[in-house]
């Protein structure tokens, strides 16, 4: 019998920048599969999608100042005007669409603090407990009994808050308590699983450790409370800017509903109920996009859920 050697030796491994390529391919392909599965999936997306656009491009198709018609005061919806105009005759969708930057920057960036801050105390108190736990779930209680309104009510008086970013920074900063509390509690369980003892004994280092191994378990966890904070910040700033706490330096859908109910008399007026009704809309439809895309997220982030 006539043995053939390969001179060459075994197949050399693939590389490990071609290996993660290949892995990110075969995650985006997941994504798209579980999106396509449910067509609402898809609507979410595309929901989501539209209202990024109008932040991004939204204010640059029309001037700082938009411009009124004095003769077309509530005007009833009609194709120049799809929802009517206003108590100053300015168009109600340019005031939705110039708007939503405000709102959707604001939201973005308090759920990117919230998710940050909590996320990181969550697992460094966690992982190491001990003292550090104490300290840092003392102060996480310390974040959740801040009643939030009067704070806000007393920072209005000497903060103009005319960016989004500084609204979403105070949010962000009042609202991370949550989730260090429930990503703690994921990490007290996950630390004592099998494939954390195991990378503790092969000596790996605690960055890697949480970075690799004790991250991507909470990683739909992570993701969903994320947008669900991009939400509860939507909900807070305009519910601010409706009760007119915060100055009106700036056009957003809570100042169109401010300015609806008190100024325009949209509850008395049947002739501005489109004034009122359209930031309501607006913020039902980005609601639900968020809604619809935190639906897929679990079988997004489970294999197991993808493949069946």
């Amino acid at each position: 019998m006539t043995v053939i050697v390969n001179p060459a030796g075994p197949p050399a491994a693939p590389p490990a920048e071609t290996t993660r390529a290949t892995l990110r391919r075969n995650f985006w392909r997941g994504v798209w599969r579980v999106l396509r599965r449910k067509p609402s999936r898809m609507a979410g997306v595309v929901i989501v999608a539209l209202f990024a656009l109008m932040g991004v491009a939204g204010p640059l198709l029309y001037p700082a100042q938009l411009p009124r018609d004095d003769n077309a005061l509530y005007a009833p919806p009609s194709l120049a005007h799809p929802f009517g105009t206003d108590f100053e005759g300015t168009d109600v969708l340019a005031l939705v669409i110039t708007g939503a930057r405000y709102v959707l920057l604001t939201g973005l960036a308090t759920a990117v603090i919230t998710v940050a801050l909590g996320t990181a105390i969550g697992l460094f108190a966690g992982f190491h407990r001990g003292r550090w736990d104490t300290v840092l779930m003392r102060l996480t209680d310390m974040n959740l009994a801040i009643p939030g309104l009067p704070l806000l009510l007393v920072l209005s008086t000497v903060w103009k808050f005319e960016s989004p970013l500084e609204m979403g920074l105070v949010l962000g900063v009042l609202g991370w308590g949550g989730i260090a509390r429930a990503v703690r509690s994921q990490t007290l369980s996950l630390r004592e699983r099998g494939f954390i003892e195991a990378a503790r004994g092969l000596g790996l280092p605690t960055r890697h450790i949480i970075g690799r191994e004790l991250l991507p378990s909470m990683a739909p966890y992570i993701a969903m409370n994320m947008l669900i904070a991009v939400t509860g910040a939507v909900y807070a700033q305009v519910g601010l800017f409706f009760l007119g706490v915060l100055p009106f330096e700036s056009n957003n859908w809570g100042v169109m509903l401010n300015l609806a109910v008190f100024n325009g008399g949209a509850l008395t007026t049947p002739a501005a109920l489109p004034y009122l009704m359209a930031p309501l809309i607006a913020i039902l439809l980005l609601t639900l996009g968020i809604v619809l895309i935190v639906d897929a997220m679990d079988e997004i982030f489970n294999p197991r859920l993808r493949e069946e």
